[in-house]
């Protein structure tokens, strides 16, 4: 059965934009077993001397994440990062309010940077502006990247660093807009702290690229004039402001689901026009991008109803939380969420998945057991490694359905991308729940394809899953509808699916 024809057009006329790699970053935060039986599990078989899994290692290497953003997160705002610097053996156990644990300090600055180093991925630290402030910024910061000469320094080298950590990349805070967040502030008092936070690190290493804290939903009531404001206090002092978004199932409508890349497109063009209103205000020749540093699909309103606990006589160490299992369905829409990421590749420079390991994560491991592959592991592994070069202009032309949540949307979605020799990228999203779509690609001005392939992840089943008992149950398979012939390009989606054509260059 068949939903009906598409076409896609490709303009490979137009330069593009330069995708940046840090697109494809992720996030671990000290929550549950992300870190703790996740990312290190001392005594596993698969542990290294420092207690890093090694099957995680390999896995995050596939998956093609270029930076993660460390430790928070609602974590970081109750953080003293001194609690996972120094011997171990010394090291305090505190009760993390945020997620309601104990948090041991086994894990931390040093040693979340060498498994960085071992995974390939560059370090994005969070500071703590919840309940800490600038001297406190400033401490880690010449701890991290100062060469030495100063006590902070010294006490690094005694920890096992003489050379600096080198971290580029420094969140000022996070979601301070949220009543959750310990240290939730006004906008202007965010505002206010977060400029002259960021004048002082700059005192200390003009270099840095700095993330002003924007809003933690699209949906919070003071989204729009929080970015407004916060802007207009540290718009000559910032480079990035943040944008999170996370989207679930709700009441069975699959359909508004699946279109929740409509909601990310307005979110992100919403925070693009506020930015620009405030520097044409402040008449700023300085430009801020966006850091979408959390995204996902996480099932929230199961962790407020089931998950979350308050008892306080238990704060458990590494608990079961936040482990969504993730159907063919979720992964379409993580595969949606990247195209509408790379639609933007203009203005926003990074974004971080939320999160890695185990917590509404890619990646699952049970203690002492195994590490498997989530379903949405694969659009991300797939599009990180074939999302390269440009970001070209496409046009879409398909049929279109009426959704609850986000009007009409049409069933096709698509990005393109163009490597340095000339190898074009699609990634598309067929929403239909109803059958297969028929997809034509042109490529005006002549241009002709020597060979190509696709993979397309589809279940007829769109709630199947991985799970420890079945972790291969849904992979990508070699869609072999695919057709090339020159600059003729046909593929079937199958309804419910996201997939990735690459189209080697022919004979110029």
């Amino acid at each position: 059965m068949s939903s009906g024809q598409a076409r896609l057009v490709v303009d490979l006329e137009h330069p593009g934009v330069p995708v940046d790699r840090r697109l494809f970053g992720a996030f671990v935060e000290h929550v549950g077993r992300a870190i703790h039986t996740g990312v290190h599990e001392p005594g596993h078989p698969s542990a290294d001397a420092r207690g890093f899994r090694t099957d995680v290692v390999e896995l995050v290497r596939e998956l093609g994440v270029s930076a993660v953003r460390y430790p928070g997160g609602n974590f970081v705002s109750g953080y003293r990062w001194e609690d996972g610097v120094g011997p171990r053996e010394t090291r305090p156990t505190r009760l993390d309010l945020a997620w309601h644990s104990t948090e041991t300090n086994e894990v931390g600055l040093h040693e979340f940077a060498e498994w960085l180093e071992e995974v390939g991925s560059d370090l994005v630290l969070a500071l703590n502006l919840g309940t800490r402030g600038t001297l406190e910024a400033l401490d880690l910061l010449e701890y991290a990247n100062v060469a030495g000469g100063t006590t902070r320094t010294d006490e690094r080298a005694r920890n096992g660093r003489p050379h600096p950590f080198g971290v580029r990349t420094w969140c000022l805070g996070n979601e301070l807009d949220g009543p959750w967040q310990l240290g939730h502030r006004s906008a202007d008092d965010y505002g206010k702290l977060a400029a002259q936070t960021a004048r002082a690190m700059r005192l200390l290493d003009p270099d840095l690229e700095l993330v002003l804290c924007g809003s933690s939903s699209r949906d919070m009531p003071t989204f729009g004039e929080w970015e407004r404001t916060v802007l207009t206090h540290a718009y000559d002092e910032v480079d990035l402001i943040s944008c999170h978004a996370y989207y679930e199932e709700r009441d069975g409508d699959l359909a508004s689901f699946l279109a929740s890349a409509v909601d990310m497109d307005a979110f992100i063009d919403s925070v693009v026009a506020t930015i620009d209103h405030v520097r044409a205000v402040k008449g700023s020749e300085h430009r801020v991008d966006i850091s979408f540093d959390e995204w996902n699909v996480w099932y929230l309103s199961r962790f407020q109803a089931e998950e979350r606990m308050t008892s306080l006589d238990h704060w458990p160490r590494a608990p079961r939380l936040l482990e969504d299992v993730y159907t063919v369905a979720d992964a379409v829409v993580v595969g949606s969420l990247l195209i509408s990421l790379l639609r933007h590749a203009d203005r926003v420079r990074s974004a971080s998945l939320a999160q890695l390991v185990n917590a509404i994560a890619p990646v699952m491991t049970e203690p002492g057991g195994p590490a498997w592959r989530q379903t949405t592991f694969f659009p991300f592994a797939l599009t990180s490694r074939h999302a390269r070069g440009s970001s070209l202009p496409v046009r879409i032309e398909c049929d279109e359905q009426e959704t609850a949540r986000h009007g009409v949307v049409p069933l096709v979605d698509a990005a393109a991308t163009r490597d340095e020799d000339g190898t074009v990228s699609l990634f598309v999203v067929n929403r239909s729940q109803s059958g297969s779509v028929e997809l034509d690609v042109v490529v005006p001005g002549g241009r002709t394809f020597a060979r190509g392939h696709a993979r397309t992840l589809h279940d007829d089943d769109h709630h199947a899953v991985n799970t420890l008992a079945d972790p291969t149950r849904v992979g990508v398979r070699d869609n072999s509808t695919l057709r090339v012939d020159g600059d003729a390009i046909t593929l079937t989606l199958p309804p419910v699916s996201w997939s990735v054509v690459v189209l080697e260059p022919g004979p110029a």
